[in-house]
């Protein structure tokens, strides 16, 4: 296998995880309306994902980062062709982060209100959009002979780039649904058990259809078995949710989400950003990567410091394990 090749499976691992971490905080996030009754229980959902959203991001940071030192070209076009989606997921990241740390800054409600309101919004919006922009990298887009966008905004919203975010939206939320189900206690998680059943039946059927039309257009053996696992992980996650097995629920939904990006990936290789106007004009794991030398360094440094980022997330997730509830918020800190 190419170093160019490694890159490609590297970069589908990244943004494999960071669907799966972001996922659920942009669920939990979308929640914070759906769900939670007073500003109590939209605090205890908060106080869920609290100490690793910020976390979960670096995951976005680095798939970027490594898409644009290990395929130049493919970075370039997206990030210039995808620009107006990227620029709104963007600054919905950032007022999301700013709205999660000054929500609690002043005590009036409309304040509060206000900051709750952004980080809805700044939740969904991304969770469609990822959907929607994944979904046109593997459909193929509008690239020329010197590997340029020469599409516009509304050539991106297609029929199965739209489905693509639906998809993503309503997974999401059920991902965000089953892990607030397995952080908390009480009513709220009853409540979140009883909404990621209703959530994720419409993410099943969404996901059905759109995973097969996938398969149809441009799948193979390999994309086939993913599509099986994606789709069976899911009907055992709502199995799993019914029977109250949340920690078992939220390991297939993320198993469901692993699968799903995988098959994206595998259905793209060799691929990375397909051209509609002509195969020739494709962007390759090949024409769009950097140099043998370039790949080859940011394979060592790689290789040193993933381990040491895996562990220290995985210890934060292991200190902030404990299921929390509404008694668990202070008085004066649900206002």
């Amino acid at each position: 296998m190419e170093l160019h090749d490694v890159w490609f499976v590297l970069i589908a691992v990244l943004w494999t995880g960071y669907f799966f971490l972001e996922g659920f905080d942009f669920g939990v996030g979308i929640l914070t309306k759906l769900l939670a009754r007073d500003r109590t229980e939209k605090r205890v959902l908060i106080n869920t994902i609290g100490p690793v959203w910020d976390g979960n991001e670096v995951w976005l940071l680095t798939a970027g980062g490594a898409t644009f030192a290990a395929f130049p070209e493919w970075y370039a076009t997206l990030f210039s062709g995808f620009y107006l989606p990227l620029l709104l997921i963007l600054v919905c990241l950032i007022v999301r982060g700013v709205a999660f740390e000054y929500r609690v800054k002043r005590p009036e409600e409309n304040w509060q209100r206000n900051w709750e309101t952004a980080i809805f919004w700044s939740s969904l919006l991304p969770a469609f959009l990822w959907g929607v922009a994944f979904g046109n990298i593997v459909r193929g887009v509008k690239i020329d002979a010197d590997m340029e966008y020469v599409g516009n905004v509304w050539d991106l919203l297609n029929p199965y780039a739209l489905l693509g975010g639906l998809v993503t939206l309503t997974l999401f939320t059920f991902h965000g649904a089953v892990f607030t189900a397995l952080k908390t206690v009480g009513d709220i998680r009853e409540r979140a058990r009883a909404l990621a059943l209703k959530v994720g039946l419409v993410a099943a059927a969404a996901a059905l259809v759109f995973l097969m039309w996938t398969q149809v257009e441009s799948g193979d053996g390999e994309s086939l078995v993913a599509l099986v696992v994606a789709v069976a992980a899911l009907v055992v996650a709502l199995v799993a949710v019914r029977a109250g097995r949340e920690g078992w629920a939220f390991a297939l939904s993320g198993v469901t989400i692993v699968a799903a990006v995988a098959m994206l990936f595998l259905s793209l290789f060799p691929n990375v950003m397909p051209s509609s106007l002509n195969e020739d004009w494709s962007l390759t794991v090949t024409n769009a990567s950097s140099s043998p030398y370039t790949l080859k360094i940011m394979t060592w440094c790689a290789a040193v410091a993933t381990p040491i980022v895996l562990l220290y997330q995985g210890w934060t997730y292991w200190v902030f394990r404990k299921r929390i509830g509404t008694h668990h918020i202070a008085a004066e800190a649900s206002h």
